[in-house]
């Protein structure tokens, strides 16, 4: 076993420092995130409704964006998506769109 020093480990692949994997090859379309936005908002329906507002807030923050031509209101959307996080049950679809959106977004 080596006992070379491969300064600060992080991530799930524990690439050292200043080395990992960027998968994200910039922000997905903006249409791919108001799809993704509005599945998110259906399984809420279903499975947590009291969430539903923030998935709301979120479709709100895109059609914004689509409408006016300037980025997505990150801080709204991830206001919105850190209180699905904590609400939605593990292993729901709405986790798992949760996840793809802060993943596309670099939250």
């Amino acid at each position: 076993m080596s006992t070379y020093d491969y300064g600060h480990l992080n991530g799930p692949g524990q690439y050292g420092e200043f080395v990992g994997l960027d998968l994200t090859h910039g922000t997905p379309p903006l249409e791919a995130l108001i799809a993704v936005s509005a599945r998110l908002t259906e399984a809420l329906r279903r499975e947590c409704p009291g969430l539903v507002r923030q998935g709301q807030i979120i479709e709100a923050a895109f059609a914004e964006s689509a409408d006016d031509g300037l980025p997505p209101n990150r801080g709204r959307i991830r206001s919105a998506l850190d209180d699905i996080c904590i609400g939605a049950s593990a292993g729901t679809a709405s986790l798992a769109y949760t996840r793809q959106l802060v993943q596309a977004l670099g939250l």
